[in-house]
């Protein structure tokens, strides 16, 4: 499906939204960086705490959300990229880098065209989040 007039600056600037929600007592999460776009911006979590780990339902998870997108290519056709939401239960005592990890070792090894790399300190961690365009095989 062609659609309009390819425009390099508007279609690189769009992106996934990133979302953090923290269920956990103790163990926070802000989204400083909440746009992870198509032309190479990363988007960036922030952990901070230990976490007190799970309890029932939903307490003591960290979830992350990547919004779903669409782009225009150069050739004029439309891209669909989907939503990801990434729920993971924590564990007693995991540091704000431990939650960090975790994230980056799921989405890294997920099949997703995202790619992240996890940094900070025990007390406050930070995930990074770039859109790579490419389903990893």
């Amino acid at each position: 499906m062609k659609k309009g007039t390819y425009n390099p600056e508007v279609e690189l600037a769009k992106g996934a939204e990133l979302t953090a929600s923290s269920y956990d007592k103790t163990q926070g999460a802000d989204v400083p960086g909440g746009k992870v776009t198509l032309g190479g911006k990363p988007g960036r979590a922030e952990f901070t705490g230990e976490a007190t780990g799970k309890g029932e339902g939903i307490e003591g998870t960290m979830n992350l959300w990547l919004s779903i997108f669409r782009y225009m290519r150069p050739d004029g056709t439309i891209n669909h990229v989907a939503g990801w939401n990434i729920a993971l239960a924590l564990k007693p005592g995991q540091t704000a880098l431990d939650t960090a990890k975790a994230f980056e070792k799921y989405i890294n090894s997920n099949t997703r065209p995202y790619r992240a790399k996890a940094s900070g300190t025990s007390d406050k961690a930070a995930l990074t989040i770039t859109y790579t365009g490419e389903e990893k095989k």
